[in-house]
């Protein structure tokens, strides 16, 4: 088999700026943990390895970082992105989401749009293949009034002391206000960057996240659930198929009310999907 380059990127938050989110820090526990568990894998497998983690991880540098991976990768080399931390939303401005708002990873500083990710996907070279892993909040997870705890039968011994509200997400009110404090700079964010569904994307983009759309995704003094289930179902490496598979595997193992998603971005690849996961 070809060898293949492998660039990975890990980003673990356990709290953000304040500053920025109107007095909320967003504590969480495992993220750091997750990062730093997933980016040792990526290190056993050879890949040239990256770690951002709480501070470290502002908008700027999680951006330079994934441009900067574009100019050196070609097709067929891969591309893995890591995110632990809370998910969110801001209201969509340019009209390329059917419900009306846009997915962000709340970073230290400020919000990572997805539209900003999707603009980082099209400087790829074409058949770069690019895994994002995300145990966060997505969708409209946000939007709840009100999360419900995790339950205590899903976790493990390292997970039986949730932290915080137990959820990677920002709730519904401190979303609003961060907004409404930042408009002109989410709306700006937005206008700077062409509409998601207006981009040309040739890399295979694969996209494992926590939950589904309508879901919250859990955390815990360790590492999140769904990271703790991915570790769990990786073995330390003993772990031998494909992607659908492990992802497969994952699903199995978690509860109802966390369904880890799948999606794709970009041209299809069966040849990617039906690789080990973690091998560049």
């Amino acid at each position: 088999m070809t060898e293949h380059k492998g660039v990975s990127l890990h980003i673990g938050l356990n709290f953000v700026d304040p500053d920025h989110y109107q007095g909320w820090d967003g504590e969480l526990k495992g993220c750091e943990n997750d990062a730093r568990d997933l980016i040792a894998i990526a290190d056993k497998a050879g890949f040239e390895t990256s770690l951002l983690l709480n501070g470290e991880a502002t908008a700027e540098p999680v951006k330079a970082a994934i441009a900067d991976a574009a100019t050196r990768l070609e097709e067929g080399d891969l591309f893995w992105l890591t995110y632990s931390g809370h998910g969110s939303q801001v209201p969509d401005t340019n009209a390329d989401e059917p419900d009306r708002l846009d997915e962000t990873w709340v970073l230290f500083d400020r919000q990572l749009v997805d539209d900003e990710l999707y603009a980082l996907w099209s400087k790829f070279a074409p058949g770069v293949r690019i895994l994002v892993l995300s145990d966060s909040c997505h969708s409209g997870s946000a939007i709840r009034e009100t999360l419900d705890a995790v339950r205590p039968e899903a976790l493990d011994g390292a997970l039986t002391v949730p932290a915080a509200n137990g959820m990677r997400t920002m709730p519904k009110a401190q979303q609003e206000a961060v907004y409404d404090a930042n408009k002109a700079l989410y709306d700006k964010v937005q206008d700077d960057v062409p509409d998601g569904d207006l981009v040309d994307v040739g890399a295979h983009v694969l996209l494992l996240s926590g939950c589904q759309d309508n879901q919250t995704s859990a955390d815990g003094s360790r590492n999140g659930l769904f990271t703790q289930t991915l570790l769990g179902v990786w073995d330390g490496g003993k772990y031998e198929g494909a992607y659908k598979r492990f992802y497969n595997a994952i699903v199995a193992k978690m509860p109802p009310w966390q369904s880890p998603n799948w999606m794709t971005v970009g041209p299809a690849s069966a040849g990617f999907h039906r690789r080990r996961p973690f091998t560049p």
